[in-house]
């Protein structure tokens, strides 16, 4: 028992994802036929994207994987015409070993609480400059400074937090030269995403994306912040983020980070959302469903020249509030 806990806390996170698929894969959990994929595996193993996708292109190499055309992996060997099963991997009831779970929370401290961590600084960045500090930061979620600082630098990753000539993290300001310049590495990246993944869109998954947006055009449902909100998400994932490069994803992927916190944090604040938004991605989709990869790309880039007006639009109405009235307790307001 001894050996095997040590050897569990041993190993790598990815390794560990692979083990827990593996086993459920064999032991029958995992059906043959499901699609897997990164985002609700990494979800119930409270762990980051990426040792769920080195895990899984490790077990497709050893045929217990293989790709197909659509987005993720299927469960079993290739080539032997297996139907897509998408039903939901969380309600199958993973089996996690309790010293499989104990080893990957041992590894996972920070990402247990970076979410919280990116919504409060992101909440307030664009209302001006703040001070974070690490014992602060610690004490508020009762964790080692050793995990604030993996939060932090992955923040800084990200380009949400930085150091300055003192060496204290600062977070913001989040300004519309800021914004301006993520919108135009939107623009190099995201329309030739849509071009290179064109080909591996899951189509099914497609036209029920397209389904929502022309529903959520026509009607606009009680929680229409909430609805425009998750459908952006599930348009990204869906038709920019189906390139199989997975550099370009993860550039995409942290690009998009500022940009779509600051566009949250604008409609929480009762800004009005422009309905264009969805017609721009309906069309966007109708055209990747009917083949037309190219006009998708350029229709793309028409979306994200009026997204940057908008939103830069909306941050002149913000620059007159004084701020938020409640920020995290280790966030300090720094005059400039």
């Amino acid at each position: 028992m001894t050996e095997d806990r040590t050897r569990s806390t041993a190993q790598k996170r990815y390794e560990i994802a692979e083990d827990i698929l593996r086993n459920n894969i064999i032991d029958g959990v995992l059906p043959e036929g499901l699609v897997l994929l990164e985002g609700p595996i990494a979800d119930i193993l409270q762990i980051s994207r990426a040792p769920v996708q080195r895990a899984l292109q490790t077990l497709e190499t050893e045929g217990l994987l293989h790709r197909f055309n659509g987005r993720g992996y299927l469960v079993g060997a290739p080539n032997r015409g297996i139907e897509p099963n998408r039903t939901d991997i969380k309600t199958l009831g993973l089996h996690i070993t309790s010293h499989a779970d104990e080893a990957l929370q041992s590894r996972s401290s920070w990402e247990r609480i970076y979410n919280t961590v990116e919504a409060d600084v992101a909440g307030c960045v664009v209302f001006g400059q703040y001070r974070i500090v690490e014992i602060e930061l610690a004490n508020h979620f009762n964790v080692s400074r050793t995990v604030v600082r993996d939060v932090l630098t992955r923040l800084r990753e990200r380009g949400l937090v930085r150091k300055n000539q003192s060496s204290h993290w600062i977070a913001g300001p989040l300004t519309a030269q800021i914004v301006k310049d993520h919108f135009v590495l939107r623009r190099m990246l995201e329309p030739q995403a849509i071009v290179v993944g064109a080909g591996h869109i899951d189509h099914a998954v497609l036209t029920d994306l397209f389904t929502r947006l022309s529903t959520l055009e026509q009607h606009q449902p009680k929680d229409y912040l909430g609805a425009v909100e998750a459908i952006q998400s599930s348009f990204i994932e869906t038709c920019v983020l189906a390139t199989p490069n997975e550099r370009l994803k993860d550039l995409i992927r942290n690009n998009l980070l500022p940009v779509t916190a600051t566009e949250r944090l604008l409609r929480r604040l009762g800004l009005p959302g422009d309905p264009a938004i969805i017609t721009e991605l309906r069309l966007i989709a109708e055209l990747l469903m009917r083949g037309a990869a190219t006009a998708a790309a350029a229709m793309m880039e028409s979306h994200l020249d009026a997204s940057v007006n908008r939103t830069i639009a909306q941050m002149k109405i913000v620059a007159i509030i004084p701020g938020p009235s409640v920020t995290a307790d280790y966030l300090t307001r720094v005059m400039e």
